[in-house]
């Protein structure tokens, strides 16, 4: 078959406003339908309870995930305080009640004072982590009684609000949070949740959570699966890695090295990694410096 009877997806990412019920995989499967490729993946997954910004890759652009996936993301959410539930969100059953109407603003700023900055976060027993090379989540569905260790995070700005009392389904009253927080990947919001109510004496758990930034990626740039079903909007691999990381251009003979594997002298960028363009401007690599000579992490030529 020529090249010219199929419409070949290019090669890009692919930014996904996930509705809330779907899990990242639902989301991935579904887009392997409409850019009618199997090559699709996702850069860090979103619970499925959770809307927002979910990045895939197309193509190519697989190999872009791994390294995106390390970046900064950014969430809007609503933390209940009065409930500790089995998972830390709403999708757990209620395992504790306490009244959190005697709970101070003063009382949550602190709270989420300490919470915030360079700290320790045990996550979820139903993430996804791995513990002894058995998911975490399954240990707890087959009622394996285990710990997760404390992981280091960034929460570089958590923010309330709005503060809402209310009154939960069973008759505790209890308190709504409306929460921004800014955090590195790896951070579990619902697990902040958790511990800001333990912090307060009452319990907490997350009852809504919308992603709204991966790195440089938002909402701004997100579709919906409708709207890519009906458009599919995939932004160049050349573009997504010049928005994620520093650029650097070379000249046709290094870029021929380069695509060699061979380790040239680079100059010095903010960070890693470092995305290389040839003088056509087309993505040639992803490499990072070590000592001085640029280590390709992934080439796309």
């Amino acid at each position: 078959m020529s090249d010219t009877a199929v419409s070949r997806t290019p090669d890009g990412l692919v930014i996904v406003d996930k509705p809330s019920g779907f899990t990242s995989h639902d989301v991935v499967a579904k887009m392997r339908g409409i850019a009618r490729t199997r090559r699709v993946g996702h850069a860090g997954t979103l619970d499925p309870m959770a809307t927002g910004v979910l990045v895939l890759g197309v193509e190519k652009a697989t190999k872009l995930l791994g390294h995106l996936a390390l970046t900064e993301k950014e969430y809007l959410g609503t933390i209940r305080l009065g409930q500790n539930t089995l998972t830390d969100d709403a999708e757990g059953d209620i395992i504790t009640s306490t009244d959190a109407s005697a709970v101070t603003r003063e009382g949550i700023d602190a709270g989420v004072a300490e919470l915030s900055g360079d700290i320790m976060q045990v996550p979820s027993k139903v993430s996804a982590i791995k513990i002894d090379g058995k998911r975490s989540y399954k240990r707890a569905r087959e009622g394996e009684d285990f710990e997760i260790p404390a992981r280091p995070v960034t929460v570089s700005s958590f923010q309330v609000y709005d503060v809402r009392p209310a009154v939960a389904e069973d008759g505790t009253p209890v308190v709504d949070l409306v929460v921004s927080v800014v955090c590195s990947s790896g951070t579990y919001i619902r697990a902040l949740a958790r511990d800001l109510g333990a912090g307060l004496g009452v319990g907490g758990h997350l009852t809504a959570l919308r992603r709204t930034r991966v790195g440089p990626y938002g909402l701004d740039a997100a579709r919906t699966l409708e709207q890519h079903q009906e458009e599919l909007a995939v932004m160049p691999i050349a573009d997504a890695a010049a928005a994620a990381f520093p650029r650097w251009d070379v000249d046709e003979k290094r870029a021929g090295l380069i695509m060699n594997g061979v380790r040239i002298d680079m100059t010095a960028h903010p960070r890693n990694p470092v995305a290389v363009y040839g003088p056509d401007g087309r993505l040639l690599a992803l490499v990072e410096d070590q000592r001085g000579k640029a280590k390709s992490l992934a080439v796309f030529g």
